[in-house]
């Protein structure tokens, strides 16, 4: 017996998981690609969503309890005064951000996004028929002013409504910015007239010393708004449920959405969310300390076995940018470590610019089934 958050066996998943990652692909593949936990469930979520489901508790959401429990939440771990009365529930992060640009922008290229950058943005983008415009991110994988500026200006020439999608902390590199940083691209989106949406969803596991911010924080970011959810620090991708939260200036901006955005949350998402955010607090702590030693496992890995790929260490997330371009494998390294190692990752063209030649690890796993992905990858190249 352990008491470990992360330590399934293959076998053990294969049995217990029934979920998209473990049954879209062959079962010889280790899946370490979709941002999904091979993790034991938060105890607290167990009881409050079981507990509904005896009792019957299986109606419509109550979205106030939900927004009080992440208001709790973030002033506890960010020192941020959350007004949930003003926020909005929604089914989760990418309904919400597709929401919002459906009543912000128009037809055509008005979202601005610094790839590489989270994959299913350009897929939501696409959805509601925007196009994208690219800012891309520093070598460093920091935000670039000059480049958010020109995006800007580009986006908003002839008046258009523009939006500018933020990962924070930042899919697919793990890297946490800063509040100057953030101070920066607010003070740049109101002298363009951009209103930024941050995703927030990774907010939970950032690793010391490192230190989230949140958006709505940040000097100037009044016209922002946040999109949020406890579905991947708690792993409840399945338990559907997420919040927008408007800075002061964006609620009449958010007023606009029409009240059936809410009606796709899940009152059971909705019960297991509330449950993480205020009593989820110490397993979620636990969670960060097991990822950052298999962060630091999968480093150390990765410089040991395959010396031809490099890895900045993620300062966020549970996911590892594996940078292969040296490997000479093609756009698509991700392609070949399925074939050839029957290890599934995510494919860096996916993730637009900038990700050509690498591949994103989901990391959030046993140190076991980690070192079998690894040792698998570096039989495959010989």
């Amino acid at each position: 017996m352990t008491d470990r958050i992360l330590s399934a066996s293959v076998e053990d998943l294969r049995r217990s998981r029934t979920s998209l990652k473990w049954r879209l692909h062959p079962s010889d593949v280790l899946p370490l690609w979709v941002a999904e936990m091979d993790c034991a469930p938060c105890p607290a979520v167990l009881t409050a969503v079981t507990g509904a489901v005896r009792r019957g508790d299986t109606g419509y959401p109550w979205a106030r309890d939900y927004a009080d429990a992440f208001a709790g939440f973030a002033a506890g771990q960010w020192g941020w005064e959350v007004d949930a009365g003003s926020a909005h529930v929604v089914a989760d992060v990418l309904t919400g951000i597709a929401r919002l640009l459906e009543v912000l922008t128009g037809p055509g290229p008005s979202v601005v996004v610094s790839s590489p950058v989270y994959n299913a943005f350009f897929t939501v983008i696409d959805a509601v028929g925007r196009g994208a415009v690219d800012a891309p991110l520093t070598r460093e994988g920091r935000l670039d002013p000059d480049t958010l500026a020109a995006a800007f200006e580009e986006v908003t020439s002839g008046g258009r409504s523009a939006v500018y999608l933020l990962a924070n902390p930042h899919n697919p590199t793990g890297v946490v910015h800063t509040r100057g940083e953030l101070e920066m691209l607010a003070r740049l989106a109101a002298e363009h007239d951009v209103t930024v949406i941050s995703d927030e969803i990774h907010a939970a596991l950032v690793y010391e010393p490192g230190s989230f911010t949140p958006y709505l924080t940040v000097a100037g970011s009044e016209r922002g708004i946040t999109v949020t959810s406890a579905s991947k620090a708690w792993n409840l991708a399945g338990l559907k449920a997420g919040l927008l939260i408007p800075g002061s200036e964006a609620r009449t901006l958010v007023g606009r959405l029409h009240p059936f955005v809410g009606f796709g949350a899940s009152h059971l998402g909705v019960i297991a969310h509330t449950a993480a955010w205020t009593e989820g607090v110490d397993w979620v702590s636990r969670l960060v300390a097991e990822l950052d030693e298999n962060r630091r496992l999968l480093a150390e890995l990765v410089s040991s076995r395959l010396p031809g790929v490099r890895l900045r260490l993620p300062e966020a997330t549970y996911l590892g940018w594996l940078d292969c371009r040296a490997l000479g494998l093609g756009d698509d390294p991700s392609a070949h470590f399925r074939e050839k190692a029957r290890v599934a990752l995510s494919d860096g063209p996916s993730f637009g610019a900038g990700g050509a030649g690498f591949a994103r690890l989901n990391f959030a796993t046993s140190p076991g089934i980690l070192r079998e992905a690894v040792d698998r990858m570096a039989e495959s190249l010989g």
